[in-house]
């Protein structure tokens, strides 16, 4: 009985325990799932959230990139109305030389329309005299005819060959008087017209041969360079021409910028210079002044090494190192449109050929030739003739006497005490007297731009100066510890005055003074 009790006991605890168990089970189900429910709204949240960032997101880009389009264009807009605008200004500039070359054409037509009609005029007025004159001849004609055939038993026809003979005598003299007098008006008219014509060839020629020995051509490998040649708002163009002293002429020419200026050496530093930053591509202020630096100091030994080739080439040995150098700057210096280092090896083999059949020396002979016109390698500023000047400085570097003698005398400035100096002097009339060796306006022409820069070298504070424009402008750099701001508009008055006192010159010439100020520090 007791253990049926224990087994009804045990059943009912453990069928108490299975329903707790049970109950458990449902429970910590439920629990779970109410937990998957949770988890799964905190997983849809955060979802949604990613998704509104990821959309917040992509809105940014989207503005960003929006902006940075619009800036793009803002740019490409600025840069193309700047590139109108130059081409519009150097249109204008265009329009109003052509405008002004119409003016002084029109102005020679109305002169020339002038003296047409004072010479219509003068002619009427003598036929009209001459009529004149005829109608009173014939008047008196009739009347000493009438006189005669009244006083006199002769026949009408002997008075008519009487007559005719005294009228004939008349109108001889009458004649002469009008012939010398058509002459001297011809003569007169035919020296006035042959000026013009003379002084209008000039002017073409001159024209013509000083943009042909005065500017340098340098090829771009894009129309995009000229761009960045200027650099923004002019600021690459400014520094280049500040550095070179050469003005730089972008225009609409494909692919190509012309350099100009009258002095070669310069020029051709700014040639290389240029061809160098395009080369590179960076293209700055800091840049352009390294490069241009570089090329200078790259000139001198260029110019020792044509000097030497020279030497060699004529067989002249022992020449001063600084003699050397002049001699090569002359390949880069005109003489009459002549090269001034060609014509000194001319009249350097010329003087050698000569001596040798004088029996002279013709070593000395091609020493004078190749140094007689050092002279002209000098700087501007040296005053004196460039025979004086290079006899200077060979006798300076040590060359004999008569060399000396032979390059002073060269232009007949000094009398001459040797062949020699007879010698250099003939062989400097023929190299010079070669058809087509010398065109003066060149000549003429350079030393007007040196002039020009001599004036302004002078003033106290001027660092340096160079002539641009073909001599319509001269940019004077100063001193700034020197020159202030003030100042600089007065020493502007001064140079014009001095230009106006001391040159003549067409047109006008504009004066820039230019102050630069530049703060300098390294980091180490």
């Amino acid at each position: 009985m007791s253990t049926g009790n224990n087994v009804f006991v045990m059943a009912a605890v453990f069928l108490v325990a299975g329903s707790v168990l049970v109950f458990l089970y449902f429970i910590l189900r439920r629990a779970m799932g109410e937990q998957k429910i949770k988890n799964a709204h905190l997983e849809a949240k955060a979802i949604i959230d990613g998704a509104k960032k990821e959309v917040e997101t992509i809105r940014k880009e989207a503005d960003l990139n929006a902006k940075d389009q619009l800036l793009r264009m803002r740019q490409d807009f600025e840069k193309e109305t700047k590139e109108r605008r130059e081409e519009i200004a150097t249109l204008e500039k265009r329009m109003a030389l052509r405008e002004t070359n119409l003016e002084r054409r029109v102005d020679l037509l109305e002169k020339k329309e002038r003296e047409l009609d004072d010479k219509t005029h003068q002619i009427k007025n003598q036929e009209g005299a001459l009529r004149a004159k005829e109608d009173e001849l014939n008047k008196l004609l009739a009347e000493e005819k009438e006189r005669l055939h009244k006083i006199s038993n002769m026949s009408p026809e002997e008075a008519k060959v009487l007559l005719l003979s005294r009228l004939d005598g008349e109108l001889n003299r009458e004649k002469a008087v009008l012939i010398k007098k058509a002459e001297d008006e011809i003569k007169e008219t035919a020296d006035k017209k042959a000026g013009e014509i003379v002084a209008h060839a000039i002017q073409r020629c001159a024209v013509e041969h000083a943009v042909e020995s005065t500017v340098s051509l340098v090829s771009l490998p894009s129309d995009e360079m000229k761009g960045r040649i200027i650099g923004r708002e002019g600021r690459n163009i400014r520094a280049f021409e500040m550095a070179t002293g050469i003005d730089v002429i972008i225009d609409d020419t494909p692919e190509a910028v012309m350099l100009s200026g009258f002095d070669p050496v310069r020029r051709e530093v700014a040639r290389i210079s240029l061809e160098r930053l395009i080369s590179d591509g960076r293209i700055h202020p800091g840049r352009i002044e390294e490069v241009v630096e570089k090329v200078k100091k790259e000139m001198e030994v260029k110019i020792k090494e044509e000097g030497e080739k020279v030497l060699f080439d004529i067989g002249v040995h022992g020449v001063h190192p600084e003699l050397v150098k002049m001699i090569g700057r002359l390949k880069y210096r005109t003489s009459f449109g002549q090269n001034a280092l060609q014509h000194s090896k001319e009249v350097a083999l010329l003087m050698g050929v000569m001596a040798d059949e004088l029996d002279l020396d013709s070593k000395v002979a091609r020493r004078i030739g190749i140094l007689h016109d050092i002279g002209k390698a000098l700087d501007q500023q040296v005053e004196g003739t460039h025979a004086k000047l290079g006899a200077e400085m060979a006798r300076k570097f040590g060359e004999t006497d008569i060399v000396v003698q032979g390059i002073e005398a060269h232009h007949e400035e000094v009398e001459k005490t040797s062949l020699y100096g007879v010698l250099a002097a003939a062989a400097d009339a023929i190299s010079a007297a070669r058809p087509g060796a010398r065109r003066e306006t060149l000549e003429t022409y350079v030393k007007r731009l040196e002039k020009l820069e001599s004036i302004a070298n002078v003033f106290k504070g001027v660092e340096k100066s160079f002539a641009i424009q073909a001599g319509r402008e001269i940019r004077v750099i100063v001193q700034p510890e020197k020159i202030n701001d003030t100042d600089t508009t007065v020493l502007a008055r001064d140079i014009r005055k001095k230009i106006e006192e001391g040159m003549e010159y067409p047109g006008q010439i504009k004066v820039t003074v230019i102050r630069e100020t530049r703060a300098i520090e390294y980091a180490k």
